[in-house]
C-alpha cells in the first residue's frame, strides 16, 4: 500500500493519541529536571569576541538551505489590525545581520560604556538561548517547536502556523516570522498563522553528523565552545572567579543551555547594548514556566497541537502522493 494513501481518520486519531500522551506523560518542569545532565551547552567568554562576525556569515552560509522562499504576493490576513504581516524576503532585507531575522539567526551586539570608573567595549554574539524548560516548546498552540534529547530547541518549519507565540512567551522574544510561507497556506491561508518563525537550532543537523556547529567551528578567537552542561557551568564558574566576573544563563529562565561570561555586570550590558525588535535584552529574565498558569495551559494545548499538525501533514502528505 502506498504510505500517502492515509485514511483522514486514522492519521487524525494517531495526531490525537500522541498530543494526549504528551499531556499525560509528564509536567514540562519534570521533563527538564530530567534532561539536564544530557544537554549540549555552549560557553561564551564574551571577552575574547573581535566583533568580526564570521559566525554570523559561517551561520548564514551553513543554514542557506533552511531559510524560507516565500512564493507569490503576502495573503492579506484578518483581522488586519492584528495579524501584521512581516516579510524579510527581499534581497534587501535578507542581507540584515544587526539584529536577529528569519534569514539572520545569530547577530553581534555591542556595548560600550564605564563599569566602576573604567571604560568598556564588548561584543556578544546573541541567538536563541536553548532554554531547559523552553516556553516556547511547552506554549506552542500547533507542536511546532520541540526540544531534542540533546537539549536543542528547535521549531519545525512543517509544523509552524506562524502565530508568534513563541516570540511572545520567550523572555527575549528571539523567534521571528517570515510570512507567505508555512503550514497555514494549506489550511486557512488568510486566518490562520501568517508564515513560519525562524531562529537558531544549533546547528542540530552538523551535530548530528558530528559536527561542530558552524559558529563555533569558523571562530577564530575561540569565543565559544560545547559540551555536557554539568560541564560547561562548572567551566564557566571558575572562569567567573578567575576574572572576578559574571555568568547569565545558568539561571536565567530556569536555565539555558547557553552561558556568557562577562567581566561587566549584565545588567549594565543590557543598558549598554541597543534592543528592540529581533535585539534581545540581557537583563536578568524570570522563569517563565514556573507560573502555574502556564504549565495548566502547556498542558491543556496538546490535543489541539496533535490535531492540527496531523491535519497539516495530512495535506502534504496527499499533495506528495499525487505527485506535488
Amino acid at each position: 500500500m502506498d504510505s500517502t494513501k492515509i485514511s483522514r481518520r486514522s492519521f487524525l486519531k494517531a495526531g490525537i493519541g500522541a498530543a494526549g500522551t504528551v499531556a499525560l506523560a509528564a509536567s514540562p518542569v519534570s521533563a527538564a529536571k530530567k534532561r539536564t545532565n544530557k544537554d549540549l551547552c555552549t560557553l561564551l567568554d564574551i571577552r575574547k569576541c573581535i566583533a568580526c562576525e564570521a559566525y554570523v556569515e559561517a551561520c548564514r552560509d551553513v543554514n542557506d538551505i533552511k531559510f524560507p522562499e516565500p512564493e507569490g504576493p503576502m495573503p492579506t490576513m484578518y483581522p488586519r489590525e492584528k495579524v501584521r504581516v512581516e516579510d524579510w524576503s527581499s534581497e534587501e532585507k535578507r542581507d540584515v545581520t544587526d539584529r536577529l531575522t528569519p534569514y539572520n539567526w545569530l547577530f553581534i551586539q555591542h556595548a560600550e560604556g564605564t563599569y566602576e570608573g573604567t571604560p568598556f567595549e564588548l561584543a556578544i554574539p546573541r541567538r536563541c538561548m536553548h532554554c531547559l524548560n523552553p516556553p516556547c516548546v511547552n506554549l506552542c498552540p500547533f507542536g511546532a517547536a520541540h526540544m531534542r534529547s540533546n537539549g536543542i530547541v528547535r521549531i519545525h518549519p512543517d509544523l509552524c502556523m506562524g502565530g508568534a507565540k513563541c516570540r511572545k512567551v520567550c523572555p527575549w522574544h528571539i523567534p521571528q516570522r517570515q510570512s507567505g510561507v508555512g503550514l497555514h497556506l494549506d489550511i486557512l491561508p488568510q486566518y490562520a498563522g501568517n508564515g513560519v518563525m525562524f531562529k537558531c537550532d544549533r546547528c542540530y543537523d552538523r551535530i548530528a553528523d558530528g559536527e561542530l556547529p558552524a559558529c563555533i567551528e569558523v571562530c577564530p578567537e575561540s569565543v565559544q565552545e560545547i559540551g555536557p552542561r554539568k560541564e560547561i557551568v562548572e567551566k564557566a564558574r571558575v572562569l567567573a572567579k578567575e576574572i572576578n566576573g559574571f555568568i547569565y544563563g545558568e539561571d536565567d529562565n530556569g536555565g539555558t543551555n547557553t552561558i556568557y561570561v562577562s567581566p561587566i555586570p549584565f545588567e549594565v550590558l543590557s543598558k549598554a547594548v541597543e534592543t528592540g525588535p529581533g535585539q534581545p535584552h540581557l537583563n536578568m529574565a524570570e522563569d517563565a514556566m514556573a507560573a502555574a498558569n502556564r504549565m495548566l495551559a502547556a498542558l491543556a494545548i496538546a490535543p489541539v497541537a496533535g490535531v492540527i499538525g496531523a491535519i497539516g501533514r495530512l495535506k502534504r502528505l496527499n499533495r506528495q502522493g499525487e505527485g506535488e
